[in-house]
């Protein structure tokens, strides 16, 4: 079948503009082929090219002593000493997801296993970020359950375990649900791999699964808003083969272990089309192929259905000359093609070839480097001023033991044991502390050392303020790392917005970016690799700002390691941290009043930090036996998190003054910068002294018990409650939705 005739209006329904349509003519100087007309549409669609985001990325801080990869590879890599170094990288799948839930998000779990073991690391750790709309919609069940089975699914079959994340509802995902997928690797220091076609006659290789239609133009897919329409974009939903997966995840670090590769990508999204472009581009290069020789399962295939597949399980690798007969004989061995598809030039251009005809001629650079970037209007949303007013003394009481018992049993805070328990959490024995951890924490094998990962973001605080949220989002994701004892040393990111067309977006992606950027750089806590993800819309209602943050930390010794649950009773419970009984934006106004109002808590940058500093410092001289960040559902819920971490029936006695404060604020209230941490009988003094001598306010409010949750405020009963009632609320909370 012959190719459609490309013209202005074939290009605008790939996606392109008008202005980036007369860009297209004036690189190539003609009007281009379709192949060349896909080319333009996936590497300048939003996924691939960062158009409306890149101007504002630039304020990231990307660069300290320990980062060896910031943005601009595959992932980002960390030195954690001793000649060890991780890699990690978080990616969205979100449309994918929605339109068929359990392959987008197995192919979301496959395609960032690749981005990291494309650098040489070997994979040892998943997180993942799952944004459902709400709990009584009528399809959350259906997405939920397939989602969670495909990143199941995926990473059990892989051997990679599921460590830990975070499941949020919320009504403005009904139409858009969020799945993120964070992986970190392991490798050595020295031996890190880039995606560069360098060396003029080095063979490029086509390795791994062979290619079909799935996936074509998924990359575009991402790029736009949903409709009505969005169920007809299932083709456009990768297929994902975790077993070969495996395959493909062995063959390359056996290849790597040798002397061979010049450069290696993975062909994700926009697939054979932007790992050559990208390699070509990144060396200041050109790349010849001849797509007869790609390895195909479907017969018919045209050059342009070849060059825009995102078919999974592939790779695209550049070899030294006259080493592709090793690349063959090791793939082969693990049952998989690896076939010399081209060879990279020194004419700065790509071309590429079927059946003897060149039907793509384009030079690399402007395609893959000079993508256009825009700089949005931005606009503060209407309404916003409105949105942050809230008069906390018109809010109708509510008594304490009944609030906690609805908090506990929220989707948003109740136990994650029906997600948890379908991943494997343990494969490759490295797992110190898995889901219900503040952190997950990873051991490496032959030292002392263990890597800490979390992965936060609170919605609500960042649409009624996305700088104030993303800070929050950074702080937090720091302070879980530090709650297990470990040092916070970089992150990743996922930037998940609605339509970066419409002002108010752009707006609110600016302010969290700067948010982000202020509250890294003070951590020293540079963003080392990201995603960004723009138009979570579906007709025309956008998503909360969601950038998520996923942070990594090192505990130089595993074995001083901290974790959330109560240990004896009679250990006294101290809190870290000021209380100002926050209560803007907070779990308690949510659940309990259904109200989305206030502003978020303000967060110092300077008490974060000093109290990050006493919880390593409490962890490593063994001055505490748990600790706990208290965020989401303010003090009372992080304590009785504690006691059912646990396992028994461990609760508390707690004695509290309010201090002008109302119940709800007191024991409700999320101020940012505390924890709880608990210490022997008689231990809490070194608690105390530590805590006065770095600065940071605590007192000792209240003791371990066995059975009950007791809160006394100002001397009065507060709330008496059984741990047995506590933990059926907080067992039961999902029963709703997946039965």
């Amino acid at each position: 079948m012959a190719d459609p005739k490309v013209t202005r209006a074939l290009a605008l329904q790939h996606g392109l503009t008008d202005e980036e349509w007369e860009k297209a003519l004036s690189i190539l100087g003609r009007t281009p082929s379709y192949p060349e007309l896909g080319i333009f549409s996936v590497m300048w669609s939003e996924h691939c090219s960062y158009k409306s985001s890149r101007v504002h990325l630039r304020r990231f801080p990307t660069k300290g002593p320990r980062v060896l990869q910031g943005p601009g590879e595959n992932a980002g890599v960390v030195d954690i000493g001793d000649g060890w170094a991780v890699c990690f990288k978080m990616e969205s799948h979100n449309h994918p997801s929605y339109i068929e839930p359990y392959q987008g998000a197995a192919t979301g779990v496959g395609g960032i296993l690749r981005d990291v073991f494309t650098m040489g690391a070997r994979p040892i750790a998943n997180l993942n970020g799952l944004f459902f709309g709400r709990p009584d919609h009528p399809k959350t069940a259906h997405l939920m359950k397939g989602v969670v089975a495909g990143i199941g699914d995926y990473g059990n079959c892989i051997g990679v375990p599921t460590v830990g994340g975070q499941v949020t509802f919320n009504p403005c995902y009904d139409g858009n649900i969020l799945v993120n997928a964070f992986t970190l690797g392991l490798l050595r220091a020295d031996k890190i791999f880039r995606g560069y076609a360098s060396g003029v006659g080095n063979p490029v290789l086509y390795v791994g699964s062979k290619t079909g239609r799935d996936g074509i133009h998924g990359a575009t897919m991402a790029s736009a808003e949903f409709s009505e329409a969005t169920e007809e974009k299932r083709p456009t939903v990768q297929v994902g083969d975790p077993f070969t997966e495996k395959l493909l995840l062995e063959a390359c670090l056996e290849l790597m272990a040798e002397d061979v590769i010049v450069g290696i990508q993975d062909m994700g999204a926009a697939g054979l089309t932007s790992s050559s472009f990208e390699m070509a581009g990144r060396a200041g290069s050109g790349i010849r192929l001849d797509l007869d020789r790609v390895p195909m399962r479907e017969s018919g295939m045209t050059p342009y259905e070849i060059l825009l597949s995102e078919s999974q399980e592939r790779m695209l690798i550049v070899a030294e000359q006259g080493r592709e007969a090793r690349v063959r004989e090791i793939f082969h061995r693990w049952g998989l093609d690896a076939v010399a598809i081209g060879e990279v030039t020194d004419t700065g251009r790509a071309e590429i070839f079927w059946h003897g005809e060149r039907v793509v001629d384009m030079p690399v650079g402007p395609v893959s480097d000079q993508a256009p970037a825009y700089e949005r209007p931005m606009r503060e949303p209407a309404g916003l001023q409105s949105r942050t007013a809230l008069d906390v003394a018109s809010l109708p009481p509510v008594a304490p033991a009944a609030a906690l018992l609805a908090l506990m049993g929220h989707p948003d805070l109740c136990s994650r044991r029906w997600v948890t328990t379908q991943y494997d959490q343990t494969v490759r024995t490295n797992t110190v502390l898995g889901p219900g951890a503040d952190a997950a924490l990873v051991r490496i094998k032959g030292t002392t050392k263990a890597v800490a990962m979390s992965l936060d973001v609170n919605p609500r605080y960042c649409k009624l303020d996305p700088f104030e949220g993303g800070r929050l989002a950074v702080a937090e994701s720091a302070r879980n790392v530090a709650c297990v004892g470990a040092k916070p040393l970089a992150l990743t990111d996922c930037l998940n917005f609605g339509n970066p067309e419409k002002p108010e977006v752009m707006w609110e992606f600016a302010r969290s970016v700067d948010g982000i950027s202020e509250a890294a750089a003070a951590m020293e806590t540079p963003v080392v690799s990201g995603n960004v993800s723009f138009y979570n819309e579906t007709n025309g209602v956008g998503i909360h700002p969601t950038p998520t943050i996923g942070m990594v930390g090192l505990l130089e010794e595993v074995d001083a390691r901290l974790d959330p649950a109560f240990k004896e009773p009679g250990d006294a419970i101290v809190l870290l941290g000021e209380t100002f009984g926050h209560l803007g934006g907070s779990a308690a106004l949510w659940v309990l009043f259904g109200l989305e109002a206030g502003s978020p808590p303000s967060l110092d940058l300077s008490a974060e930090l000093r109290l990050i500093a006493l919880l390593q410092e409490l962890a490593a001289h063994g001055l505490a036996r748990s600790a706990h960040d208290c965020s989401e559902g303010g003090l009372l819920v992080t304590v009785a998190e504690c006691g059912l971490a646990s396992g028994s029936t461990l609760g508390a006695d707690l004695s509290l003054a309010t201090r002008g404060l109302s119940p709800l604020a007191r024991l409700f209230g999320e101020d940012a910068s505390r924890a709880v941490v608990t210490a022997p009988r008689g231990g809490e003094q070194g608690v105390l002294e530590t805590a006065a001598r770095l600065n940071v306010p605590a007192a000792v409010i209240g003791t371990v018990r066995r059975e009950r949750l007791v809160v006394r405020l100002d001397g009065n009963p507060a709330a008496d409650l059984s741990m047995a009632q506590l933990r059926a609320a907080w067992e039961n909370g999902l029963r709703p939705i997946v039965g």
